[in-house]
């Protein structure tokens, strides 16, 4: 573990006793405390998930009262939505901006309003915010590129499935992170033309495509598990598993199973827990709420996952 990382996981740690702490003195008020979990999507089991965890992390608090929303992907509801609940008297808002760069309006009325804002996965742009707990999405690529390139012996080629759109850069973060890997390596990348829109189907499509153009892969990266999941199916469908390997992000539910599956040629992911960074991201709120002062960004450990470790991060009952 790197220093950065220790003092991450140190910062976390003491932020979470600063919460705990808070939430048992504020436990005997009868002063309800409400805190506003702000949505662009739930689209997808990662968003879910990730809100899931933020309302089970607060069921302690007796006094607690969680506020959700879901814009639907609109950002212009994402900012309604913001507006809302500082009319509602939230005390702190944890803000999920899923697949967008930018929510400057939002941010600038969460300011006016002197309200303390913990984003959770992405950092938007266009304003400022009162500190952010996410993954490091370069330093998962380059993992995954590593492993990659270990499995191949330093020789083949690997194509690429991004989710998109061009401007996304949780996306681009994990794809450069690989392909600088493949290419200190001489290892040939070749990315799909189009976008696998972070779902499975998406992932089948690009698959398929790439299938049809490329006679010679020996692997396949796709910039979440979910697309690589749709890959692996094309792959199978052309009878080519037994000869392409695949790796992915995040360290979905389904894509743990796969990889600990017994001749499965899902080979790894990089652990992007939804999970682990809800309740971090509240726990995190709750301290600022306590005084703290906390770090301005905390990269979450992410660890390659692959068939050696799998068993370790399976949880019965995960939403994501």
């Amino acid at each position: 573990m790197t220093i950065k990382k220790k003092l991450g996981t140190l910062g976390i740690a003491v932020l979470t006793t600063a919460a705990l702490w808070t939430g048992a003195a504020q436990a005997q008020s009868k002063d309800e405390i409400k805190i506003g979990v702000v949505n662009l999507s739930l689209c997808c089991a990662y968003f879910v998930g990730m809100d899931a965890a933020v309302k089970d992390e607060a069921k302690p608090y007796g006094n607690v009262k969680i506020l959700s929303t879901d814009a639907d992907g609109d950002v212009a509801k994402l900012t309604a939505d913001v507006e809302d609940l500082l009319n509602q008297g939230v005390k702190g808002l944890i803000v999920s901006g899923a697949f967008i760069e930018a929510a400057p309006a939002a941010l600038e009325a969460i300011e006016q309003a002197g309200v303390p804002v913990v984003m959770v996965d992405r950092r938007l742009k266009g304003g400022d915010y009162t500190s952010w707990v996410g993954p490091d999405n370069r330093a998962i690529g380059e993992g995954i590129g590593d492993y990659i390139v270990k499995r191949l012996n330093g020789q083949g080629k690997v194509v690429i499935i991004r989710g998109g759109p061009a401007d996304n850069t949780i996306g681009s973060d994990r794809s450069d992170g690989v392909t600088a890997k493949l290419k200190e390596a001489n290892v040939t990348a070749v990315v799909s033309p189009g976008w696998g829109g972070w779902s499975a189907d998406g992932g089948f499509s690009q698959m398929e495509n790439m299938l049809a153009k490329e006679k010679d892969i020996n692997a396949v990266f796709c910039e979440n598990d979910s697309m690589c999941l749709g890959a692996q199916k094309a792959i199978h469908d052309a009878g080519r598993s037994g000869d392409i390997f695949i790796a992915a992000v995040d360290g979905e539910a389904g894509a743990l199973v796969e990889i600990a599956r017994e001749g499965s040629n899902f080979g790894a992911t990089g652990l992007n827990s939804a999970d682990q960074i809800g309740r971090a991201g509240f726990n995190r709120l709750m301290a600022i709420l306590a005084g703290a002062q906390a770090p301005k960004d905390t990269a979450l450990p992410s660890p390659i996952i692959t068939k050696d470790n799998a068993i370790k991060f399976i949880r019965e009952g995960s939403t994501f």
